[in-house]
């Protein structure tokens, strides 16, 4: 199978508990997100996120997605099906470099061939807000 993959880590002046937070409010996203608003859902293992995913020269669309890991204070990740040949996962994650000091990711993997293509077709707007969505979680975590 096929797999493309794009991701943002950055290190954050702030506690796990406070990132985490940041991530656990779904309907706070509108605040500090500018990629994915209109969050809602649950985070629990097989639970729903529903979002609304705006990437910039990209039209605006609704994501359903299954939450298919979930730890508080380190990750979330969801996984969307679009049709048989277009997967795409989704992730945060918070790794402790010492209290109060951590490294914080988000990304995107696609895979199978749809994946891959639409990533080589938008993989500069996908860095983009991923590169946006790392720094405004940043700029949320430490302000």
């Amino acid at each position: 199978m096929d797999i493309a993959r794009i991701e943002k880590r950055i290190g954050v002046r702030a506690p796990t508990d406070r990132i985490w937070d940041i991530i656990a409010d779904l309907p706070g996203w509108d605040r500090w997100n500018p990629v994915e608003k209109a969050a809602e859902g649950a985070i629990a293992y097989g639970g729903q996120i529903t979002l609304t995913e705006s990437f910039e020269e990209l039209p605006e669309r609704r994501v359903v997605a299954k939450v298919g890991e979930w730890q508080p204070y380190a990750q979330l990740v969801w996984t969307e099906s679009r049709g048989v040949w277009f997967r795409s996962i989704r992730y945060f994650e918070i790794e402790e470099l010492e209290p109060g000091s951590c490294i914080v990711s988000n990304g995107f993997i696609f895979s199978g061939l749809r994946g891959e293509m639409f990533f080589d077709k938008h993989r500069k707007r996908l860095r983009h807000g991923v590169d946006a969505i790392a720094e405004a979680w940043k700029a949320a975590a430490e302000g």
